[in-house]
């Protein structure tokens, strides 16, 4: 895959370490052998995945002269924490539009990434109802901006287009040089799957680079056939983009939508005890809305047999702890 055709900014300065997880391993007992991706460790305000994403989104807005970014996502979202973030380190005015997908979740003086927008000084903040046509949201915000004379650049939610999935096509390559190096061979690698830009990145820089690994996913809010569809699309434009001529079938793409439970970022049970295990076994924080949903099906994923003994399992970890702090009532 030729990246070098597209604006990129520079932000991962090394890949992020593929680790085992041997106490996780024996914890669950199927002989099943656990490894993490550590994309909780890339750089950015507290680190996460969508930095891979606004290499490429930021370097396509910065190629276009922007001098302002605009992006959305649900209360607490990681994703406009990092825009932020980075946006901070670009010179680059950031606006934020989060939308509060559950009724009163939405706290002035809240924690967690709540803070940190504050904090890194967010031009401007507007919190809409659930529901929302985000896109004609932020539309609307860059029509306001460019009639004062700035430069806007919409990012979507998640930065999951095709120019942000690029960054998890990217990561496939970057996983499966460092699998070769170590000469360990996977059989399924687990992904979180919200807004599809990990997901899709993943499922076609793994057909990119021909690994025969594959790719599943963990929904964090839609029903499976919903999710499946909107995950397989944007693989597709992404591969498109990319000038993949083979593309990904449908059946590259597989989520499961067992652990969302009553909704998204509300708690259940299994992501607590996910992110309860992770911590007590292996010091790895996990954040309840994304990664600990998709951790919570890894766990019962082996639990249950779907994998046989011996076994090589790689988790991708999303990061996203900062907003652990605002669901610390339901931990103790």
């Amino acid at each position: 895959m030729n990246f070098t055709r597209f604006p990129r900014r520079h932000y991962i300065p090394a890949p992020t370490s593929i680790e085992p997880m041997p106490a996780l391993s024996r914890a669950l007992g199927k002989g099943v052998n656990l490894y993490i991706k550590r994309d909780d460790l890339l750089p950015g305000a507290a680190g996460g995945n969508k930095t891979r994403k606004l290499e490429f989104c930021l370097g396509d807005a910065l190629a276009k002269g922007a001098d302002t970014i605009i992006t959305c996502g649900a209360v607490q979202s990681n994703h406009c924490r990092l825009t932020l973030s980075w946006s901070v380190k670009e010179n680059l005015d950031c606006h934020l539009i989060l939308e509060e997908r559950v009724k009163g979740s939405y706290k002035k003086d809240g924690s967690g990434n709540h803070f940190l927008f504050e904090l890194l000084g967010v031009k401007s903040l507007e919190v809409v109802e659930g529901g929302t046509d985000m896109k004609a949201a932020m539309e609307k915000k860059a029509a306001s901006l460019a009639a004062l004379g700035k430069k806007p650049y919409i990012i979507p939610g998640g930065a999951s287009n095709a120019v942000g999935a690029m960054g998890y096509a990217a990561c496939a390559e970057e996983t499966m040089g460092q699998l070769n190096a170590l000469h360990l061979n996977m059989d399924c690698i687990i992904v979180p799957s919200g807004s599809a830009g990990t997901h899709a990145g993943m499922a076609v820089g793994m057909k990119g680079v021909n690994a025969g690994i594959p790719v599943r996913g963990v929904n964090v809010s839609r029903p499976k056939n919903i999710q499946e569809k909107i995950v397989y699309q944007l693989a597709m434009e992404t591969a498109e983009k990319l000038g993949l001529k083979w593309g990904v079938a449908p059946e590259d793409i597989v989520c499961f939508d067992d652990y969302v439970g009553p909704g998204y970022s509300l708690p259940t049970p299994a992501m607590v005890e996910a992110v309860t295990l992770f911590a007590r076994t292996e010091a790895v924080l996990l954040d309840p809305v994304y990664s600990g949903k998709a951790a919570a099906g890894l766990i019962d994923f082996v639990r249950k047999g779907h994998f046989k003994k011996g076994a090589n399992l790689l988790f991708l970890h999303t990061g996203g702890s900062p907003a652990l702090y605002a669901y610390m009532e339901s931990f103790r």
